[in-house]
């Protein structure tokens, strides 16, 4: 028997079953760089305008800790400044997505075994899931690359725009597929692979903040991400960096092999540790808990580092051109309707907006951990000792729950490091933290939406994961391109109030809260009716 046989069935498999979230998202991800690049040509035309924001950004540290550098002055460049870090992040949490898919939750679930028994040899599976990650990937950056030529961009600039994507995620390939190999959990290979981000995140914007002759500076150089940005697409427009990415994903993919080939099929090289000899969980809601303690200490942190940020950006806007073009663009992407509104709060509007969207995705996961949990076996287990809506409510609540605690504290700390400029903490933070809770009735609605796949249809449970990418679709381009209301009014996130810039509405929220109780209803029904694998 060939080495790799059965690789070529397992990726037809794969495909098949990721028909619909890989294309929804990669032309979500295509979407969302050429449309962010179009709006901004067609509302700065010339540079001469341009100019008047994009210098107070390059000079703005927290800007460039959020964004990454500007890599020139032109007018190409400041179209894609939001797309080149935070589309790389989107794409390596794609790859990261489709390996452990395919990787550590098949062998989690038993599948891989079942598999394994036919004719697949023992790399297979491997080498199936990091061949669709690495495709899925080339795709978004090859596609990603030719829409930003065909509205208008630089063609090598737009080259180098879809290398530096490349480097992102093939990185995350690697690192994703070796994470599967250390742990025997999905949730193991998340912290490590999404902790790796984490940290190459913050190890970028350490070294991109650190001052030319700062020996920090070299600390972009241990991040993937750094990497990616290195190329400077509309910039120098480097092209050796692919090679960098190249080497480590080379590197990664072979490690990830000969760990595999240490380990027995479904566990991991890291043991796990022994559990206490008596529980001391007395309720399904605690073990719940429990096993989300990792991702929610995570996202604490997340919620206090983005929220100094934004703070810290606003405490600079002062810097930035107070013309009627940059309003007009800030007011768009806020929801703002208009009037005598300060620049202040437009800009907080459009950031709470945005990581409400990320926000949401807290809650999606804990929700789609009860199809994790059916498909390991364990739900049989658990199920007989409570029931179906006492178990599925237990993830609902945490759900509902941390993400609003998650906004409030991203108003909070954003409040409070808005107020060490204005010399009122008090008042900010009384405006933020209402306008950030203001958020979570949307953020509830996309909770619902995966408890009600879960419940109805599980086979899709990970169209979710589209929808909410959709979501941030709509809410990037509509109200930039000037598309039709009712397709904003497809995203719950539509209709939320333009808190601070606008007084807020409480109609809205009440009907939002009616709607995501209604939702996740349906959903609780339709999973206490079906059957449970066992």
């Amino acid at each position: 028997m060939s080495t790799f046989a059965g690789t070529g069935s397992l990726v037809r498999l794969a495909s098949r079953r990721d028909r619909v979230l890989i294309p929804v998202s990669v032309l979500a991800l295509v979407a969302f760089a050429a449309g962010s690049a179009q709006a901004t040509i067609d509302l700065y035309p010339s540079l001469t305008g341009a100019l008047e924001i994009i210098r107070p950004l390059v000079a703005n540290p927290a800007s460039v800790a959020l964004y990454g550098p500007m890599t020139s002055l032109t007018l190409d460049s400041f179209a894609v400044f939001k797309s080149v870090l935070l589309g790389g992040v989107f794409v390596c949490l794609l790859a990261y997505i489709v390996v452990r898919r395919h990787t550590r939750t098949e062998e989690e679930s038993g599948r891989l075994e079942l598999l394994g028994a036919g004719a697949i040899e023992r790399r297979s599976p491997l080498t199936a899931a990091i061949l669709l990650g690495t495709a899925t990937v080339v795709a978004t950056a090859a596609l990603t690359a030719g829409a930003l030529a065909a509205v208008g961009l630089d063609g090598r600039g737009s080259f180098a725009f879809g290398v530096c994507w490349l480097v992102m995620g093939l990185a995350w390939v690697g690192i994703t597929a070796v994470a599967a190999q250390l742990t025997e959990t999905t949730r193991g290979t998340a912290a490590i692979s999404l902790g790796a981000l984490g940290a190459a995140f913050l190890l970028r914007a350490l070294g991109d903040t650190a001052g030319d002759d700062n020996p920090a500076r070299f600390l972009s150089w241990l991040s993937p991400l750094g990497w990616g940005q290195k190329v400077s697409p509309y910039g120098d427009d480097r092209l050796w960096p692919f090679w960098v990415g190249l080497t480590a994903f080379v590197l990664l993919v072979a490690l990830a092999y000969r760990l595999q080939e240490r380990r027995d099929l479904g566990a991991g090289l890291l043991p796990s540790r022994p559990g206490s000899a008596r529980g001391s969980m007395g309720s399904v809601g605690a073990l719940t808990a429990r096993l989300a303690r990792g991702t929610l200490i995570g996202w604490g942190v997340s919620a206090v580092v983005i929220g100094s940020v934004v703070g810290s950006i606003a405490a600079n806007l002062g810097s930035l051109s107070s013309s009627d073009t940059t309003l007009d663009l800030l007011r768009k992407l806020s929801g703002a309707a208009g009037g005598q509104v300060e620049l202040i709060d437009i800009f907080f509007t459009t950031e709470l907006h945005i990581i409400a969207i990320a926000v949401a995705a807290l809650g999606i996961s804990i929700v789609t951990r009860l199809r994790t949990e059916e498909t390991s076996l364990r739900a049989e287990v658990l199920l007989t000792t409570t029931s179906r809506i006492g178990w599925a409510a237990s993830h609902l609540a945490l759900a509902l729950v941390s993400t609003a605690v998650v906004m409030a504290l991203v108003g909070l700390v954003a409040g409070a490091a808005d107020g060490q400029r204005s010399g009122d903490v008090a008042g900010s933070v009384g405006r933020l933290v209402p306008a950030a809770l203001a958020t979570v009735p949307a953020i509830w609605v996309c909770v619902a939406v995966a408890l009600l796949l879960v419940g109805l249809v599980p086979r899709l449970t990970g169209l979710a994961w589209a929808a909410l990418i959709t979501f941030l679709l709509l809410s990037e381009l509509v109200p930039v391109l000037g598309l039709p209301d009712w397709m904003m009014n497809l995203s719950p996130f539509g209709h939320v109030p333009s808190m601070p810039a606008e007084d807020g509405r409480l109609l809205p929220l009440v009907l939002l809260v009616v709607a995501a109780a209604a939702v996740a209803a349906v959903g609780l029904g339709g999973l206490r009716r079906r059957d449970i694998p066992a």
